[in-house]
């Protein structure tokens, strides 16, 4: 099981990665904190202090068609915030 899909990279958790040393990925929904931090600090290279874990269910959505009501969802996630230990850093782009 790969547990690590992507990190998130957005304004909140740049911020937050240079505030507070918190990273954000999207990772597996089967996926537990233990887990999580050995697939960081075996991928990055760094320690990890704390893992933090959220689920989000399925977004659903109806349409009204001209062949009837189709129902759909998107899938469900999971994504972890993880701090790292003062002084070790995670950079995303060096791999570009």
């Amino acid at each position: 099981m790969n547990v690590l899909i992507k990190p998130i990279i957005t304004e909140k958790m740049t911020a937050d990665s240079e505030l507070y040393n918190r990273y954000g990925f999207i990772v597996d929904p089967r996926a537990n904190k233990i887990q999580i931090k050995d697939a960081v600090e075996a991928t990055y290279g760094v320690s990890v202090k704390k893992v933090r874990t959220m689920n989000y269910g399925p977004s659903r959505k109806t349409r009204y068609t001209k062949t009837g009501i189709q129902h759909g969802k998107t899938n469900a996630i999971k994504k972890a915030v993880v701090d790292v230990v003062e002084g070790d850093i995670i950079d995303f782009y060096s791999n570009l």
